[in-house]
């Protein structure tokens, strides 16, 4: 294990449950090895976790000097956090924060410093995410070759402009939490049709794996629905209470509420 003299590649500063997929992802993908990487956390019970974890890593609470860090802390910590990264040596800054603009990072990080900014979602954690990644004008374009390395260790990375963050961060950002509320009142819709609960949860679980797989290999969602509905059948019967009941419109206005919500966090 490299000490806190040591010069190390990338920094993960947060040892949350982000970073520490992150970290993983990058190990699991041969991205570094591990004298090449370090993490930064203040809780001394979340670092035993992470270096029980990564017994390889030094895990610390300090930030030792270091090439480029990822800011994987709460957005109020982000730009004291970053400002010290750039004390450590930094010349690159990856922030998974929600809300946290590059106006911000830069602002914090100042010139001849490039930044990232991502918005992660939490399948990242079993190397399934959607990943997206912008940088600023006055960065070096590379710079997102760089953070797509990383972040692919943890699933998918589309670049957008900022400017289509605050959606990004309504619909693929928060849309785990849709699919889990959607599983939580199948499981419920199942209990009242007379279902016995110890086998609810393992259905639905597989009904949901079963239907992303079959989405990710065939893809197509609005033919898989067709080959599915037949003519008067009972998934058509249950489809036209969606309808009825305004299904799209009802997402919609979620993805909405959650990007205007995130729009408002990154103005405050």
């Amino acid at each position: 294990m490299a000490e806190i003299g040591h010069d190390y590649e990338i920094v993960v500063i947060g040892g949350g449950n982000m970073g520490a997929a992150l970290l993983g992802g990058l190990f699991r993908d041969g991205i570094v090895i591990a004298e090449q990487v370090a993490v930064v956390e203040l809780s001394a019970e979340r670092r035993q976790v992470v270096a029980a974890e990564f017994p390889q890593v030094l895990v610390s609470e300090s930030i030792p000097t270091c090439r480029a860090a990822v800011l994987a802390v709460k957005p109020p910590a982000i730009a004291e956090v970053a400002a010290s990264a750039i004390a450590a040596g930094a010349q690159r800054v990856l922030s998974i924060a929600a809300g946290i603009t590059t106006a911000t990072l830069r602002a914090a990080c100042g010139d001849g410093v490039d930044v990232v900014r991502s918005m992660p979602n939490t399948p990242a954690m079993v190397g399934k995410g959607v990943t997206a990644i912008c940088t600023d004008a006055r960065s070096n374009p590379a710079v997102l070759d760089w953070a797509e390395e990383l972040l692919t260790a943890v699933g998918m990375v589309i670049r957008v402009d900022e400017e289509h963050f605050d959606a990004v961060t309504g619909l693929t950002g928060s849309g785990p939490a849709y699919v889990f509320a959607f599983a939580e009142a199948l499981i419920a819709a199942g209990a009242e049709a007379g279902l016995p609960e110890e086998v609810l949860e393992p259905m639905v679980t597989q009904l949901l794996s079963g239907s992303s797989a079959l989405l990710t290999a065939r893809g197509d969602p609005a033919g898989l629905r067709e080959a599915v509905t037949s003519p008067g059948g009972t998934t058509a019967a249950g489809l036209n209470v969606f309808n009825e009941q305004g299904l799209r419109a009802l997402v919609a206005n979620a993805v909405t509420a959650a990007k205007t919500r995130s729009r408002e966090l990154g103005a405050s």
